[in-house]
């Protein structure tokens, strides 16, 4: 139970709220900060502030929720089955392996399931580590934000990229999804995501995690990869494993063999899970608890 708590927790640091957050047409730099060497300094006013990627060798340094992204590389905002959305956010940076993962799946979509494409949220910062806001993972290049809406076949404006929102699956009582916008597409898209090799973790609301138990047909050995967890109700997060040759990347452990469909669900919809109360924020990340690698990171120019 502890463990659910702390994913619940760790959801709720990247929930709806946030994901759905309007971005803007006229992003401003940061301001510098006042003395960036104190040890105290938070490791996301760092990372924030960088605005390309580090000119080195593609690798994944750390664990996916304390650790950064050498040699980061832009997925383009615009692909021919693909969207990127929320530009001014300057988190559609991922580990070279992530960038072809999204392009080879979106080329997939209109066969698994009629949808048009994807429309892809947050990836990675351009030198990954922590974010200002919205994210405890995605810190290495390996994780990224899919939208639960389709790709519309047109290309959406600037000023649609930063302010429409996409849909809720969830009822309102966060019971089970609503019927009037979960699809049997929803399913298949995830279903196919899961089935790949190098996706180590799918994360859903668990609300969306019950519609799939209850619909998935045939072969389930895939559902043991889709993971419940608090926020992921108009989005779903796939993680990949550690591409070759990031010595420094550690994975997860390999998720359990059963399906998580029994009582392991059902303790996300106690109350308890659903009425959470609110937890001592934890202090700010620094330096510190980041692999020494990772200021090297930093510091190229």
């Amino acid at each position: 139970m502890r463990l659910i708590h702390a994913l619940a927790l760790m959801g709720c640091l990247s929930g709806p709220a946030l994901a759905q957050d309007r971005g803007t047409l006229n992003p401003k730099p940061l301001p510098p900060l006042a003395n960036p060497n104190d040890p105290a300094t938070p490791a996301k006013e760092l990372f924030g502030r960088a605005t390309a990627p580090a000119p080195l060798a593609p690798r994944a340094i750390g664990f996916y929720s304390r650790g950064c992204l050498a040699g980061g590389a832009a997925l383009p905002i615009d692909g021919p089955n693909w969207q990127v959305m929320r530009l001014s956010r300057n988190r559609n940076w991922g580990h070279p392996a992530m960038v072809s993962f999204l392009q080879r799946l979106s080329a997939r979509v209109p066969q698994i399931n009629g949808w048009p494409g994807l429309l892809v949220g947050d990836l990675a910062q351009p030198r990954g580590g922590p974010m200002l806001t919205g994210h405890a993972s995605h810190q290495l290049g390996l994780d990224a934000d899919i939208w639960l809406t389709p790709m519309p076949d047109r290309r959406l404006s600037r000023a649609e990229r930063e302010e429409m929102s996409a849909t809720n699956l969830v009822r309102p009582d966060r019971l089970d999804t609503d019927p009037a916008r979960y699809t049997p597409g929803h399913l298949a898209l995830l279903r196919a995501v899961a089935r790949e090799d190098e996706v180590e973790r799918v994360f859903v609301n668990p609300a969306i995690k019950r519609a799939l138990c209850r619909d998935a047909r045939g072969d389930r050995d895939w559902l043991a990869k889709v993971r419940p967890t608090w926020g992921h109700n108009y989005h779903f997060h796939i993680r990949l494993g550690c591409p070759a040759g990031s010595g420094s990347c550690r994975s997860q452990d390999p998720p359990p063999e059963s399906e998580g469909c029994g009582s392991e669900l059902d303790r996300w919809f106690t109350p308890a899970m659903l009425f959470p109360k609110p937890g001592k924020p934890r202090p700010p990340m620094t330096m510190a608890a980041l692999p020494d690698e990772c200021r090297q990171v930093l510091a190229a120019p």
